[in-house]
């Protein structure tokens, strides 16, 4: 088990101070200097001399110094009470102790530290078993928990530790659940387009991405829908051909051939179904020498979300898309 040192920081308004600083410290700023390889004899003498009307209290302060530099070790725990907020933090040391001069806080020197990770969810007094309430009522400012009393605080931070695992997963699955509803809602919208609205949606999309991008003249032969470059005029690479199909039935290799066949060897293709592709019609394209992305409405969508942002406003009326943010 580990150990868990308290220490008391005057009641409750050092706690900004120590969470700022990541640390645990003492005061004594008389003591102004580097006292990590004094014996504690050698630090009451020091004592005595920097603070001689309190020679009664030397013996009881030299053995705070005694245990905040030699009895903590890195990796114990250390608990300290806020009394305005009525709760204690909990907190391990990270670090060997450390004289400090600059460090100041309330117009006074904290010169002695321990560097402290701080846990980011304090304990309540009110949940506290009566014995543990009392031992932690000592007048000490630094002293070691029992057993008995240590036991009982890691175990409710382990329980919290356990609620905010659990909370995180629900929030994790509940967002999940939403995002998959959400692009099935987008999904159902697509397929509410009409074949010209999809074109234009595919417009939307490549303009979206940088690219100057038109529907092309409608006439006898329909394998080229939408064509994109960057200067729009198809001069500059890449050319990008689209052929949309917005049909329920899937799209076969006889379809990804007669689209190729009037394409050019510098072309970039992207062939769209919202019915999805069979195996053949996959096969067809891997095998294709001109490059070919097949988009069905599961990667459509994707793509929309990802590049909505940058829809024009006639883009954004054909298909209405809100943001919404999620907990994380």
């Amino acid at each position: 088990m580990k150990k868990i040192w308290f220490l008391r920081s005057l009641h409750g308004e050092l706690v900004p101070f120590f969470i700022d600083k990541a640390c645990v410290a003492l005061g004594w700023d008389k003591l102004a200097e580097d006292l990590s390889h004094k014996t504690t004899q050698a630090i009451k003498k020091d004592l005595l001399k920097a603070y001689p009307e309190r020679e009664t209290a030397i013996n009881i302060w030299a053995s705070y110094f005694e245990k905040f530099i030699h009895k903590i070790q890195i990796g114990d725990m250390v608990l300290t009470y806020n009394s305005t907020e009525r709760n204690y933090l909990l907190g391990e040391i990270t670090g060997q102790y450390q004289y400090a001069p600059k460090m100041s806080f309330m117009g006074q020197n904290w010169p002695h530290i321990r560097k402290t990770k701080w846990n980011s969810r304090p304990i309540s007094r009110d949940i506290l078993s009566q014995n543990t309430k009392n031992s932690l009522g000592t007048t000490l400012t630094l002293s070691e928990l029992q057993p008995e009393q240590t036991k009982e605080i890691l175990s409710l931070i382990n329980n919290q530790l356990e609620k905010v695992v659990e909370q995180a997963q629900n929030i994790k699955e509940e967002n999940a659940a939403i995002i998959d509803e959400a692009r099935e809602r987008l999904k159902d919208r697509i397929m509410e387009l009409d074949p010209d609205q999809m074109e234009k949606l595919l417009k939307e999309i490549l303009n979206a991405m940088g690219y100057i991008a038109e529907q092309t003249p409608k006439g006898p032969d329909r394998a080229l829908d939408v064509f994109a470059s960057k200067d729009g005029l198809g001069l500059e690479d890449p050319r990008i051909c689209v052929e949309v199909k917005h049909r329920n039935g899937k799209m076969g290799s006889k379809e990804i051939r007669q689209f190729l066949g009037s394409r050019k060897e510098y072309d970039r293709c992207i062939f769209v179904s919202t019915g999805g592709f069979t195996k053949d019609a996959k096969y067809e394209a891997e095998r294709s020498t001109i490059p070919l992305t097949l988009m069905d409405i599961d990667r459509l969508a994707g793509i929309i979300e990802r590049y909505y942002d940058n829809f024009s406003a006639e883009g954004k009326i054909l298909l209405p898309l809100k943001k919404t943010y999620l907990p994380l």
